[in-house]
């Protein structure tokens, strides 16, 4: 008999309850902290006991409305970007886009060589330069539709936006959310080290590429094999005929004009997150005017303007609970006052006798901590603080130090307590559990670079 796997939800809750009775038995305990040019910084040697707040049944069953209130900003974002995505889908500018594209990638050898590297490349450096997280939940949207038109899987579209963006997150050279912050905490001149971090992006976004190649021309010759075919099988039943490869749409000089305001609603978010430092409410907006420009562009009515918008945010709103859950589990550890508590226990596991295997030791414990605070400038607040002395004691440079913090993003495509993640997966109607198997061989091969790549700067005392 085939194991069935449980429900997202159900998962997310049986994390919530775990985390509940963790707080019985985890004593509480805080850090004092102190302010620096505007940041809340930990002081590494105040740490001291504090009354615990086990979680009971009550604060159990509060955690998802608290979650839903502490994610509603990301939860308003999803349920707007799919609204304005499903007021685009209604122009069927992106159905003429896929079938162009399908086309083009049965015809060319070029662009069937091409298409992934050249999108996972452009998704790692919106990670790496101007910190795309959040703002890569749209494109699921795009690309899930694009796969399975080119014969490959939900997993493929999923992982060529999410991926992309995560792998350059973690393995980033300019992005001021989490290189920057952690250098500027570490005493660490802002963006030094450039050279090593080109190389070190360079080798992560390529082993990203290949691995997500060779799944692809894998899936291409045997679709049975992927872990999302049944359910792709009901996604191609849905998607509308105009997407079909068989049946393209011509390219209208509509369609086209509507295409061009999706492009440059991408280049003002980029250019808004870049230099004037918007962030979800101002991309939301931004989606927003979109719907309303590509809708009346596309020539719909108001009424399918508006039905379209509401059908497209209503399909979202299980992918909002998920959020909801996702970061109700973090509202447990944090008002239980554990959070700290298990930060603390952990520093003393990185002392090493061998610089190279204290910086290892200090990639697992932020991978660890990863696993609570999904917030790259949130994590350096934390623990910056604490693991740049810690580095000194040790024997290795803080630059080492803030490279083992950016290396514990690795984990973030995986860990189902990151509300990014189980939104994109939900967004894709794509089983946690399912996505998690398909990535443990990436996982691994993440976890192995992460240590490989942490030796060269030991050994020549990278500064």
């Amino acid at each position: 008999m085939k194991l069935k796997l449980p429900h997202t939800f159900v998962l997310l809750f049986a994390i919530l309850v775990l985390i509940a009775a963790a707080t019985w038995l985890v004593p509480g305990g805080q850090y004092n902290t102190h302010a620096v040019d505007g940041r809340q910084l930990v002081d590494p040697s105040s740490f001291h006991v504090v009354a615990g707040h086990p979680q009971g049944l009550v604060q159990l069953l509060m955690a998802p409305i608290k979650g839903f209130t502490e994610a509603a900003l990301i939860i308003g974002f999803v349920l707007i970007v799919g609204g304005a995505f499903a007021v685009l889908q209604k122009t069927a500018a992106i159905d003429a886009l896929i079938g162009t594209i399908a086309r083009a990638h049965a015809d060319s050898p070029l662009v069937r060589a091409m298409l992934i590297p050249m999108f996972v490349t452009l998704f790692s450096l919106g990670g790496a330069t101007f910190g795309m997280n959040e703002e890569a939940i749209p494109f699921i949207l795009i690309f899930v539709p694009l796969a399975l038109a080119l014969g490959y899987d939900s997993i493929v579209g999923v992982a060529i936006p999410f991926l992309g963006s995560q792998v350059g997150f973690a393995a980033a050279f300019l992005n001021p959310f989490n290189v920057g912050i952690a250098q500027g905490i570490a005493g660490v001149p802002l963006f030094s080290g450039m050279a090593y971090r080109l190389l070190v992006w360079a080798v992560a976004t390529a082993v990203t590429i290949g691995f997500l190649m060779w799944y692809a021309a894998r899936i291409k010759a045997t679709p049975a094999s992927s872990p999302t075919y049944r359910l792709d099988l009901q996604k191609r039943v849905e998607l509308t005929p105009q997407t079909a490869t068989e049946q393209v749409l011509d390219m209208s000089g509509t369609h086209k004009a509507v295409l061009w305001i999706f492009a440059a609603t991408l280049a003002a978010m980029v250019l808004g997150v870049v230099r004037y430092g918007w962030f979800i409410e101002e991309i939301a907006a931004l989606f927003l005017a979109m719907a309303i420009v590509v809708g009346l562009t596309g020539r719909l009515t108001s009424d399918q303007l508006t039905e379209a918008f509401i059908h497209g945010a209503r399909d979202l709103v299980g992918t909002a609970l998920v959020i909801a859950l996702a970061r109700g589990a973090m509202v447990l550890a944090r008002d239980a006052h554990i959070i700290d508590t298990m930060l603390h226990a952990l520093m003393p596991l990185v002392s090493s006798s061998s610089p190279v295997f204290a910086a290892q030791k200090m990639f697992v414990m932020q991978s660890v901590i990863n696993f609570f605070i999904h917030s790259g400038s949130g994590q350096a607040a934390l623990t910056m603080p604490i693991m740049a002395p810690l580095a000194d004691l040790v024997g290795i440079s803080r630059q080492t130090a803030v490279l083992a913090y950016q290396f514990g993003e690795f984990t973030t495509p995986m860990i189902p307590t990151s509300g990014i993640t189980v939104g994109v997966l939900a967004l894709a109607r794509i089983p946690w559990l399912t996505w998690a198997r398909w990535m443990i061989p990436l996982q691994l091969a993440y976890a192995a670079l992460a240590l490989l790549l942490l030796i060269p700067p030991c050994l020549n005392g990278w500064q």
